[in-house]
C-alpha cells in the first residue's frame, strides 16, 4: 500500500485478502493502516514476534489515544484475522490476540430525512434554470430512487441509462452485481440531464463514458463536489446541511421503503447488504418514525 510501511508477512496477508476473499481496495487500505498501527505499537519484532501482553497493551492504548469504539473494533478484527492467517501459514504456533474482547459500542441509528424533507430537497435541487440544476436534480432523484452508494452513483456510465431503463445493473462491494430501481421521476430527471449533457459534448474527440462527466482527474463528478452541492441544496430547502449527505439519501431510500411496508429481505437485496443485520437497523428508524406519527396524530394519544 502506498505511503504505508508494511512487513512482508503483512503484505502476504493483504495479498491473500485481495485474491482469495476479493477484498476491495478500500478494505485493503483499511487493513494495511490498522496492521501498520499494530505493528508499530507492539514494539520490537512487530506482530509476528509479539506476545499476549504486547498485543493487549497496544489494544488498550487505542482508547487512551481517543479512537472510537468502532475504529478499535475494526483494528481488533484486522489483527485477529492476521494471526489466523499466520497460524495457517505456520509462522506462529499460538494466537496472542485470542483474549482481545470486542469493545462495547452503541450502534448509532443512521441519519435520514422525512418524505417532506426529501420533497423540499428535490425542489431546491432543481429550482434554477441551467445545466447545473438539471444535473443536480438528476443526481438527487437517482440517489433517492435507487439507494445507490455515492461511489456507485458517480461511476454510472452514460450507456447504462440511454434506453430509459426501469432498473440499473450495479456492481457493488466485492464486485457483486445487483439491480437498482428507477422510478418515473428519476427517469424523467435523467432524460432531461441527458439532453443537456449531449448538447455539451465536445465536437472533437471521444465523448466521456460517464453519466456525470467532469474535467477532474477521475473523469467524473467527485463525491466531495456532490456533497458540497448537496449542502447548498439543503440550505436552500431550509434543512440543516449537517443532516444531509449523499449517504443520507441512501438511508432515506431504505427507511421510506420499510415505512411503506417493504419486506426487509427485499430492502437488503436492493441495498446490496451481505448481512441482513446491517439492513435491520433501518427497521428501528422506521419504527421510531411511525411511533412519532401515532403519538402526534392519534386522537387518543396523550402526554403523560
Amino acid at each position: 500500500m502506498s505511503g504505508i510501511v508494511s512487513s512482508p508477512r503483512i503484505e502476504a496477508f493483504l495479498e491473500m485478502m485481495a485474491v482469495e476473499r476479493d477484498a476491495s481496495p478500500h478494505t485493503l487500505s483499511a487493513y494495511a493502516r490498522d496492521l501498520a498501527d499494530a505493528e508499530a505499537g507492539v514494539g520490537k519484532g512487530g506482530l509476528i514476534a509479539a506476545d499476549e501482553t504486547a498485543i493487549e497493551d497496544w489494544y488498550a492504548s487505542l482508547s487512551l489515544r481517543g479512537l472510537s469504539a468502532a475504529t478499535a473494533a475494526r483494528r481488533r478484527s484486522a489483527v485477529r484475522q492476521f494471526y489466523r492467517f499466520a497460524l495457517g501459514e505456520g509462522w506462529r504456533q499460538d494466537d496472542p490476540s485470542r483474549r482481545l474482547d470486542a469493545p462495547k459500542q452503541g450502534r448509532p441509528l443512521p441519519k435520514t430525512l422525512s418524505r417532506e424533507e426529501i420533497e423540499a430537497l428535490l425542489a431546491a435541487a432543481g429550482k434554477d434554470d441551467g445545466a447545473g440544476a438539471t444535473r443536480m436534480l438528476a443526481l438527487v432523484e437517482l440517489a433517492y430512487a435507487s439507494g445507490l452508494r455515492v461511489s456507485e452513483l458517480l461511476a454510472l456510465r452514460v450507456e447504462a441509462v440511454r434506453r430509459d431503463p426501469a432498473w440499473l445493473i450495479v456492481r457493488g462491494k466485492g464486485g457483486k452485481e445487483r439491480l437498482a430501481p428507477l422510478n418515473s421521476a428519476a427517469r424523467a430527471a435523467v432524460k432531461a440531464w441527458l439532453e443537456v449533457r449531449d448538447a455539451r459534448k465536445p465536437k472533437k474527440g471521444p465523448d466521456s463514458p460517464w453519466l456525470f462527466p467532469s474535467t477532474g482527474a477521475e473523469g467524473h463528478l467527485t463525491p466531495r463536489r456532490f456533497a458540497q452541492q448537496l449542502d447548498q441544496a439543503a440550505i436552500d430547502a431550509g434543512i440543516d446541511p449537517a443532516r444531509v449527505s449523499p449517504h443520507v439519501l441512501r438511508h432515506a431510500f431504505a427507511t421510506h421503503l420499510l415505512e411503506g411496508g417493504a419486506d426487509l429481505r427485499v430492502v437488503q437485496t436492493l441495498l446490496g447488504h451481505a448481512d441482513i443485520a446491517t439492513t435491520q437497523i433501518y427497521t428501528h428508524v422506521a419504527t421510531d418514525r411511525l411511533t412519532q406519527v401515532v403519538n402526534q396524530h392519534h386522537p387518543l394519544a396523550k402526554d403523560d
